[in-house]
């Protein structure tokens, strides 16, 4: 609740576009040097930096962001920091997971950008997304085992050995390490010309991703469809055992290499469709329909519901979101 009186006068300094950051979380008109509604309890002026404005843009978000996010994730932050100050050297690995439009890649840049600029320490943010395995790669695994391995996100449509050799380069920091990225307008690699190379030491890696730290099911849940798309496309459970097993194996060795797991927890599958459907709105180009979406993220269910069930429990932080993303 802000409680509206007198409007406050701003110095021409404190005006300048971007440079001032809003602790609560309210809407408020500006007109030339007045924002009216707050009262001076209410409201909180801070310098910002200019990684922090950077960061707002990337991420298109208003500087409230930042307060917020400085709230909610204070605890990882100074854990970092008590670990820096022990003297603990390496590199440090957090894992995020969180279903699709949970702000997992906003969460991993402003981890980054925060801790670079707290401990002067380079840090790299990864997703999953980016080891995808290539078209043509994909096309191969449908025509061998199983035609909907041809569509990205499940396990068993990354590439692990390229993520693992990834991490670990960035950890030896031995020789330059090219940061592969996925461009899914064309559903394909960039050309590694339009990939970043990181030469040297890094001091954090945040590797994200919608499965990440995900475990296996019994082979007796596989049985039974849980959607439309099992039912119709993968009847006999070819598809949904591969993608069970290569989780089982391979997916638990990438994860294994984190030091700290992290859930971005959503309030239920049901909540998918609406922030994927948000994801979608906010592209240049959208590349998907309704109905496309509502198919997409079928492909997703069975591991995103296991996880909401049995991975809060194991977890070294967790975060329970609304349906509008808010930490509760």
């Amino acid at each position: 609740m802000v409680r509206r009186s007198r409007p406050i006068l701003l110095t021409d300094t404190l005006l300048k576009s971007g440079a001032y950051i809003i602790s609560r979380e309210t809407v408020f008109t500006s007109r030339g040097n007045v924002i009216y509604g707050h009262t001076p309890e209410s409201i909180s002026l801070q310098p910002m930096t200019p990684a922090q404005q950077k960061f707002l843009q990337r991420n298109q978000l208003l500087e409230s962001y930042l307060k917020t996010a400085e709230n909610w994730y204070r605890p990882l932050l100074e854990d970092f920091t008590k670990q820096q100050a022990s003297g603990r050297s390496g590199t440090r690995i957090i894992g995020i997971n969180g279903c699709q439009g949970s702000g997992k890649s906003t969460l991993a840049d402003y981890l980054c950008t925060s801790i670079a600029e707290q401990h002067d320490i380079r840090t790299v943010a990864l997703s999953l997304d980016d080891f995808y395995l290539s078209k043509a790669e994909r096309a191969q695994l449908a025509k061998d085992i199983h035609p909907l391995l041809a569509t990205r996100g499940v396990p068993g449509t990354h590439d692990v050995d390229l993520a693992i050799a990834t991490i670990n380069s960035l950890v030896q920091a031995k020789s330059d390490t090219l940061i592969t990225r996925f461009d899914k307008s064309t559903d394909d690699r960039l050309a590694p010309d339009h990939c970043e190379i990181i030469q040297g030491p890094v001091g954090l890696i945040v590797l994200e991703g919608w499965c990440m730290g995900a475990t296996a099911q019994e082979p007796s849940a596989l049985a039974t469809a849980i959607n439309e798309l099992e039912a119709l496309d993968d009847a006999d459970a070819v598809w949904r055992t591969y993608v069970n097993n290569t989780l089982a194996v391979d997916y638990q060795r990438l994860f294994g290499l984190a030091d700290t797991l992290l859930m971005l927890r959503a309030p239920s599958f049901d909540t998918v469709f609406k922030w994927r459907l948000e994801q979608e709105q906010k592209m240049a180009k959208p590349l998907m329909n309704d109905a496309e979406i509502l198919r997409f993220i079928q492909y997703y269910q069975r591991i995103t519901e296991h996880c909401l069930e049995e991975m809060p429990s194991r977890v070294d932080y967790l975060y329970q979101l609304d349906s509008h993303r808010q930490v509760k």
